[in-house]
C-alpha cells in the first residue's frame, strides 16, 4: 500500500476498509486488487433492475405518439437498445481494468482541468434522469395512494439517497432481489398482454412506415441505453482486473439490452391500447384490462425499481460532483463528502422535477436528444482512446497528479469534442429547431451518427505518431507499488 499521505497518493489510497463493511466508504479513489470482489454476471442484474421501471416505459410511447404504428415503433426500440447498448456494455469493461469510477477516467482524454468539460456534461444528465424518475413516481403515488406529488418528489429522492449512501455492493444485493421479482412480474403481463389483448391490424402493418417517428423512437432508446455510459464502470470497478472484457460487456450487454427493449415494448403497447391516457393512466387500464384490478399491482411494479434507479443517478452523480471538487482543491475522499454530494444532488434535482413536471413527454424526449448531442462525443473518445489509442495502459497515479503525464488541459480531448458536438448540430433536431441537414432529411435527426464518427476521426487523427511503448514504460514507473499486478491490462 502507499504510505505517502500528500493529496494525490491520499486520493489513491483512499479510506481503509473490510470488505465486510455495509456502508461504503470509498467514493472517487482507486480500488486496490485486496478490495476486488463480486461476481461478473452480477452486472446483468444490476443493468436489467436498471432499467425495468417507470422512466424507461414512458420512453416506449415516443414512437406511437409521433403517429408510428406498434410494428415500426418496436422495431425501433430493438433496434436503438441494441445499437446505445452496444456502446455503453465497452464502457463497461473499463471497471475492472481500471478500478476507477467512469468519469475519473475521462482525465486521460481531457487532461486533470480538461476534464471539467465533460463532467458538466455527466451531471445535467444525472440531474435531468433523476428529476424524470421523481417526476413519475410522484405521480404514480398520487394516482395510487393519493399522496401530493411534492411528497412524493421528495420521498423517491430521500429513498434513493439512502440507498446511494449504503453504496455499491448495498445498491447491487438490492439490484439482485428486484431482478427476479421483476423478471416474474413482467413475464405474467407481458404474456396477458398476448393473450387477452386483440391488436388491430394496424398495429403490425407493415407497409405502414413513417420515417420521422421510427427515427426518432430509433435514437431515444439509443440515447437512452447510451446515457448510462457515464456511470457504468461504477459498478464494474471492484471485479478484478483479470476479468476479461468479452465477459464484461456481455453481461452488460444482456442486462441492459434486454430490459431496456422489453420495458419500452411494454410502454409501446399500453400507449397503443390506451392512446388517450398519459402513462400513469395507460400503465393501469392495460393492467385492468388483462385482470380487472391488476392494473395498479402493474403500475407499482414498475415504480418499485425506479428507487434502484434513482440511487444509480445520485451515486454516480456524487461521485462526479467530487471529481469536479477534487479538481479544483485535492482532498481526502470520506463517506461525509459523499454524502453531502448527495444532498446536494437531491436538492437540485427535486427543483428540476418540480419545474419540468407539466409535459412530461415532450419534456423527456427532448432531453433524450440534447443528452445525445452532449453525451455521443465523449462516448467515442473515451472508448478510442482506451481500446485503440491507449489499448487500455493509464497510470492510476498519474490521473490524480495536477501536473503528471496527462497534462491539465488535453488540446486533442478538447478539441475532438468540440468539433464532434459542432458537427451534430446542422444535423439536429430539438423542439421546432431543425439544422440545415435535418431539414433536408424531412426532420430526420442522424446526429448521433455524424458525431460518433466526427469525434472518433479527429481523436485518431490528433494521436497520429503516438509512442504507446514510451508511455507505458512511464506508467510502469510511476505506478511501481500501487499493487502487485494492478495495473490495467490491455483489453
Amino acid at each position: 500500500m502507499i504510505e505517502d499521505t500528500n493529496p494525490t497518493e491520499t486520493a489513491l489510497a483512499g479510506p481503509s476498509r473490510a470488505s465486510q463493511v455495509i456502508i461504503e466508504t470509498r467514493s472517487i479513489d482507486y480500488v486496490p486488487l485486496t478490495e476486488r470482489r463480486g461476481k461478473v454476471w452480477h452486472l446483468s442484474t444490476i443493468w436489467f433492475t436498471g432499467n425495468v421501471h417507470i422512466l424507461t416505459v414512458a420512453l416506449g410511447f415516443i414512437g406511437i405518439a409521433l403517429g408510428a404504428n406498434l410494428i415500426w415503433t418496436a422495431i425501433a426500440i430493438l433496434t436503438g437498445c441494441a445499437f446505445g447498448t452496444f456502446f455503453m456494455a465497452f464502457h463497461s469493461a473499463q471497471g475492472p481494468q481500471l478500478g476507477l469510477p467512469q468519469m475519473v477516467q475521462s482525465r486521460p482524454q481531457f487532461g486533470f482541468m480538461g476534464a471539467f468539460l465533460v463532467w458538466i456534461v455527466a451531471l445535467i444528465i444525472y440531474g435531468g434522469y433523476a428529476a424524470s424518475i421523481q417526476i413519475l413516481v410522484g405521480d404514480t403515488l398520487e394516482e395510487v395512494i393519493g399522496l401530493p406529488t411534492t411528497i412524493g418528489y421528495f420521498s423517491i429522492a430521500l429513498i434513493a439517497i439512502l440507498l446511494a449512501v449504503m453504496g455499491h455492493d448495498i445498491i447491487h444485493k438490492a439490484a439482485r432481489y428486484l431482478a427476479v421479482l421483476m423478471v416474474v412480474v413482467l413475464a405474467m403481463f407481458s404474456i396477458g398482454i398476448i393473450v387477452v389483448q386483440p391488436f388491430s391490424a394496424e398495429a403490425f402493418d407493415i407497409r405502414s412506415f413513417s420515417l420521422v417517428p421510427f427515427m426518432v423512437q430509433f435514437f431515444t432508446a439509443a440515447a437512452y441505453q447510451l446515457s448510462y455510459s457515464i456511470f457504468v464502470s461504477d459498478y464494474s470497478r471492484y471485479l478484478r482486473p483479470d476479468v476479461s472484457v468479452p465477459e464484461t460487456f456481455w453481461w452488460t450487454y444482456a442486462g441492459a439490452a434486454v430490459s431496456g427493449a422489453w420495458m419500452m415494448l411494454m410502454g409501446a403497447a399500453a400507449a397503443w391500447l390506451f392512446p388517450l391516457n398519459d402513462t400513469v393512466g395507460a400503465i393501469i387500464a392495460t393492467g385492468d384490462a388483462i385482470v380487472s384490478g391488476s392494473g395498479k399491482i402493474l403500475l407499482i411494479a414498475a415504480v418499485v425499481p425506479a428507487f434502484a434507479a434513482g440511487a444509480l443517478c445520485f451515486y454516480g452523480g456524487s461521485l462526479t460532483l467530487l471529481s469536479c471538487a477534487d479538481s479544483i482543491k485535492q482532498f481526502q475522499p470520506t463517506m461525509l463528502k459523499r454524502v453531502v454530494a448527495l444532498v446536494c444532488l437531491g436538492i437540485v434535482t427535486t427543483v428540476i422535477a418540480y419545474s419540468a413536471s407539466g409535459s412530461f413527454i415532450a419534456w423527456l424526449e427532448n432531453f433524450l436528444f440534447v443528452l445525445g448531442y452532449l453525451l455521443t462525443p465523449w462516448t467515442a473518445i473515451n472508448l478510442i482512446d482506451f481500446y485503440v489509442v491507449r489499448r487500455g495502459h493509464y497510470s492510476i497515479r498519474e490521473i490524480f497528479s495536477p501536473r503528471g503525464m496527462y497534462g491539465r488541459w488535453s488540446w486533442r480531448g478538447i478539441a475532438a469534442y468540440l468539433i464532434g458536438f459542432a458537427s451534430m448540430l446542422p444535423f439536429a433536431v430539438v423542439g421546432d429547431f431543425h439544422g440545415f441537414f435535418a431539414r433536408l432529411l424531412g426532420g430526420v435527426d442522424i446526429s448521433m451518427l455524424v458525431g460518433l464518427a466526427v469525434s472518433s476521426a479527429i481523436y485518431v487523427w490528433a494521436y497520429r505518431g503516438f509512442d504507446l511503448s514510451t508511455e507505458t514504460e512511464r506508467i510502469r514507473v510511476a505506478d511501481i507499488g500501487i499493487d502487485a499486478g494492478a495495473t490495467p491490462q490491455s483489453p
